[in-house]
């Protein structure tokens, strides 16, 4: 399949987020979750790639999160179980798998699975933004705030910058891939809340 092309996802946008309600109840994750979907369409649509998918990806690369947690190294390995049981194409669950390569001891080969790194690191850091401005709306944040931001180790030190600039590998510099995640994270912000 060329890169363009498009391919049928196995499970509707409305059944992947029933699964993301049934193994994720809690809020943040689910808005984690909804947050990476929307910047990964909004690269899949710069990188003329299937929005579906990538979509798809984003909403359900965390899935089996809450079971292992404690255990990094089993991350999206459950995942994996679960939607090959449904039929998920093997392209989005290696995407999924590999936004975790560095605890199974793999490595990132392709432009998706860079994609779904920088793109789940990134909304960390912008929410973590948001809340720092008084209005704490999404809305609000400029770029420069995140680029900013993301040069000071100690805020939101969670975040993984150098997956952050991952976008660099998938052809995308810094500032661009910020601009665009938070402008894709902007169009959802009633559904994150902020």
């Amino acid at each position: 399949m060329n890169q363009g092309e498009k391919q049928k996802p196995a499970l509707s946008r409305q059944e992947a987020l029933d699964l993301i309600k049934k193994y994720l109840p809690q809020d943040h994750l689910i808005k984690h979750c909804l947050a990476t979907e929307a910047i990964m369409r909004a690269l899949a649509l710069k990188l003329q790639s299937d929005e579906a998918l990538w979509g798809l990806a984003g909403l359900l690369h965390d899935l089996d999160y809450n079971e292992t947690k404690e255990h990094m190294d089993q991350h999206t390995l459950h995942t994996e179980k679960i939607l090959t049981d449904m039929g998920v194409s093997q392209e989005v669950i290696d995407a999924i798998k590999g936004h975790n390569a560095d605890n199974l001891g793999g490595k990132r080969k392709t432009i998706f699975e860079h994609a779904l790194t920088a793109a789940e690191c990134i909304t960390g850091l912008i929410v973590a933004t948001a809340l720092v401005y008084p209005d704490k709306k999404i809305t609000s944040v400029k770029p420069q705030s995140i680029i900013k931001r993301m040069k000071q180790k100690e805020f939101a030190r969670n975040v993984n910058r150098d997956y952050i600039r991952e976008c660099e590998l998938i052809g995308i510099p810094l500032e661009e891939f910020v601009a665009l995640s938070l402008a894709a994270m902007c169009t959802i912000s009633d559904q994150l809340g902020l």
